[in-house]
């Protein structure tokens, strides 16, 4: 009740200290006037006058330009705007700064229920378009933003070949045999620099993760493999990717780990001397690089390469000039080995195939 006397009072009072005070005649200037403190009434607190704020704040306010839309460019610039805006598509004016979404949908029913833009100012009739966006919109159509040329990132051989081999020896092999293991048999690709299919096989090995491991029943049949192998310049391994987060998979890490050190104990040539100028002879290639430039992955995992084995295949028949040419006789062989959800797809076949596809193709981007 105190308090509320005390307002009262100062209100009625009018005096010096009240919060609305101003001389007359005083001009809208900033002038300290005092609020005083309820708690202590020694302490004064200065406050701006009203009227020198809303002076303030609307003097930075810019004056309403009344000016047409039309007056502000040149007729050749005139026409320049209404040329796109009365011809273009959709898609072309979504292309436009501030016109994506609805607004490009909006101009294209506007001209159509009412005909095309005779003038700038017309625009401005057009739901979502006002004077300053449609400003933004003309100015974007005279100085469209350039494009930037995506750079090709160049491919470095070590992402995707081990070890490390001089990219002269690769490119003038003649042809690579690409190789791959699966959990019961090994198959393998011979492919020219040409993109020439000169050999497409799979062999059964059937003491793979069979019971008790036993290296010398391992060693039996990779090297049956091995002596099946045609000639290359280059042999290219696989080299699996497995998680070793799923415990579930260590016996097939095992068996992957195991097959790929003997294939390299088997095939690299041994010298009675070390030629320390010769580039070895077995190549490590990764499976997720295959899988990337096949756009196979899924996040770190990557599917079936069957659709794009197809996918080559048919191309081989059907292209002048094909990613990569079969035989005749493969083609026949192989045409119903990659069919999706098959109970026996030939995934071994597939991933032999597009590993030196992959190789070649890799080896050009990187370059």
């Amino acid at each position: 009740m105190w308090v509320a006397r005390r307002f009262m009072s100062l209100i009625a009072r009018r005096g010096q200290y009240g919060l609305f005070y101003q001389p007359l005649g005083s001009l809208p200037k900033l002038e300290f006037r005092y609020l005083n403190c309820t708690c202590c009434w020694r302490s004064r607190i200065p406050v701006a006058g009203f009227e020198t704020l809303n002076d303030t704040l609307s003097s930075s306010t810019t004056p309403c330009d009344d000016k047409s839309l039309d007056a502000y460019y040149t007729s050749e610039q005139r026409d320049v705007i209404l040329q796109l805006l009365n011809n273009a598509a959709e898609t072309e004016l979504a292309a436009v700064k501030l016109l994506r979404g609805r607004k490009s949908v909006n101009i294209v029913e506007y001209r159509t229920r009412n005909g095309p833009f005779k003038n700038l100012e017309s625009v401005i009739n057009v739901p979502l378009l006002k004077h300053k966006s449609a400003v933004i919109v003309f100015n974007s159509i005279l100085n469209p933003p350039e494009k930037k040329e995506k750079r090709k990132v160049k491919i470095q051989l070590a992402k995707f070949i081990r070890p490390e081999v001089e990219r002269t020896w690769l490119e003038k092999a003649n042809s690579i045999v690409s190789i791959v293991c699966g959990v019961n048999k090994i198959a393998w690709a011979h492919v020219d620099r040409g993109m020439n299919v000169l050999e497409w096989k799979h062999e059964d090995c059937h003491n793979f993760l069979k019971g008790t491991y036993m290296a010398s029943a391992y060693l039996d049949d990779i090297s049956c493999v091995v002596s099946h192998l045609p000639t290359a310049d280059f042999f290219v391994v696989e080299k699996p990717s497995i998680s070793l987060q799923n415990t579930a998979l260590y016996p097939v890490m095992a068996h992957m780990r195991t097959v790929e050190a003997m294939l390299f104990a088997l095939l690299e040539p041994r010298y009675t001397q070390p030629d320390i100028t010769a580039p070895p002879k077995v190549l490590n290639m990764m499976r997720t690089a295959v899988g990337r430039h096949f756009g196979l992955m899924v996040g770190d995992s990557r599917t079936s390469g069957a659709q794009a084995m197809q996918q080559l295949m048919t191309e081989s028949v059907t292209q002048k000039i094909p990613r990569v040419t079969f035989p005749h006789n493969l083609l026949v062989k192989y045409r119903n080995s990659f069919q999706m959800g098959g109970r026996s797809r030939g995934e071994e076949l597939c991933d032999a195939m597009l590993q030196a596809v992959a190789f070649y193709e890799l080896l050009s981007e990187s370059s």
